[in-house]
């Protein structure tokens, strides 16, 4: 069986909660896109866990976990990710931790190059986190960085590093007019925070194929949402790279591998962290009390999350092209005590409204047509059953189903690990 978990809407819509839930029936759980621009955060028995690179199976022993060629690795990021988890217990080893040699590292520069320019957009700039996952990209498909197999021959990789410095001070000494990166620093950062590493890193293409003939089941665990893909999603203000189901083998290092199921995460209501259009936002009074009900922070930056109600157009083309065949609703009881249920059901733009998910620049100009649905009381974290929940919250998950046009197979109804229902 292979699966991918992925985002429906803006990103945060609980990813990772769900692939430590459903992890326990999987055998290797594989990131393949994206770098620590994101958090998955899971609680559990052992507390409370943000991830930003490691795959959210990494807490379950029995678990092989992959860090795909898809991804971009902050190698100094990872260390100490790895240190907060084995300070709490969790081991970590090469048998449970395996890096592909094709992943491509994010080198200290690439950050500094994303925060010059984002200095240098002002007003104008896209909402960068600020570690380099832009610049990165650009540079991978430039055919001008360092990926995690160079390590295991450091020679090699210290002349490579040196031709890559020269081209890149072009732009960071000469262009931006800031002090040009040395390579006795770029090189001391990768004999502190990448040899390290050498003893995980592996050929994850053959690692995986030879798993999924010997019929063991793997999970694809996705970074951010459909809306943030480099393609598909709200451009420029987006990812750098595809978030979307379809590119998990291939970001995983198994792309003759087809998927057998695609679980999309959405959240019972609608947040986004960074820039961009966010058709359906709260403000005010409105939006900070579901901001403080939902816990809504930035689970790798801190930031305070924009949120509004759930969003049936954007949530319906997020199902779309993420060719979900079942959804997973998380923070369903975060709306209890509502006396009414926002659902924004289309977009106005000049006087018409709209139902179809449409380009950035139209949506920047849109304003959301809201409907209001009964609320529902009570606390639910004790249901285990559909038929447990109060009448209205059950029509309200009927209500996002039909929205979406797609099955919706677990709800969300707490923090906890067991604190959901299955359908």
């Amino acid at each position: 069986m292979l699966t991918a978990i992925v985002g429906i809407n803006w990103g945060d819509e609980g990813k990772g909660r769900m692939v430590d839930l459903l992890s326990a029936e999987y055998d290797i759980v594989s990131r393949y896109q994206g770098g620590n621009n994101a958090g998955h955060t899971v609680i559990n028995d052992r507390g409370k866990f943000i991830l930003n690179l490691l795959p959210s199976g990494i807490l379950r022993p029995e678990t092989v976990n992959v860090m795909g060629p898809g991804m971009v690795i902050d190698l100094e990021h990872l260390t100490g990710e790895i240190k907060k988890l084995t300070d709490k217990g969790i081991e970590i080893s090469p048998d449970h931790l395996k890096i592909s040699d094709r992943a491509t590292i994010c080198m200290p520069y690439h950050k500094l190059m994303d925060g010059l320019e984002e200095d240098r957009l002002g007003d104008k700039k896209f909402g960068s986190t600020r570690r380099g996952i832009a610049p990165v990209y650009a540079d991978k498909y430039m055919k001008k960085t360092l990926r995690m197999g160079d390590l295991l021959e450091p020679e090699t990789a210290k002349r490579k590093l040196a031709d890559i410095l020269e081209w890149k001070n072009l732009t960071v000494h000469e262009g931006y007019k800031h002090e040009p990166i040395l390579l006795e620093d770029m090189w001391a950062w990768l004999e502190q925070y990448g040899l390290p590493f050498a003893k995980y890193i592996c050929d994850t293409t053959i690692y995986l194929n030879a798993a999924a003939d010997a019929g063991k089941s793997i999970m694809f665990e996705a970074q951010l949402g459909a809306l943030r893909d480099i393609d598909f999603g709200i451009y420029p203000y987006t990812s750098s790279s595809s978030t979307i189901a379809a590119y998990a083998p291939i970001g995983a290092g198994i792309p003759n591998r087809k998927l057998d199921r695609i679980i999309g995460i959405m959240k019972a209501y609608s947040s986004c962290v960074g820039e961009g259009p966010f058709v359906c936002e709260f403000f005010g009074a409105q939006a900070d009390a579901l901001r403080e009900a939902g816990g809504e922070y930035g689970a790798a930056t801190g930031r305070p999350r924009r949120v509004g109600g759930f969003d049936a157009v954007a949530s319906r083309y997020g199902v779309l092209v993420q060719g979900a065949t079942e959804i997973a609703v998380t923070k369903l009881d975060v709306l209890a005590g509502m006396e009414k249920i926002p659902v924004c059901t289309g977009y106005e733009l000049d006087g018409v409204v709209h139902t179809d998910f449409m380009s950035c620049e139209k949506l920047l100009r849109s304003k959301p047509v809201y409907e209001y649905v009964p609320g529902f009381d009570g606390n639910i974290s004790g249901c285990r059953r559909f038929s447990d929940l109060p009448k209205a919250a059950q029509d309200y998950v009927k209500l996002m189903e039909d929205a979406v046009h797609c099955r919706i197979s677990y709800v969300s109804v707490g923090a906890d690990r067991d604190e959901y229902i299955q359908m």
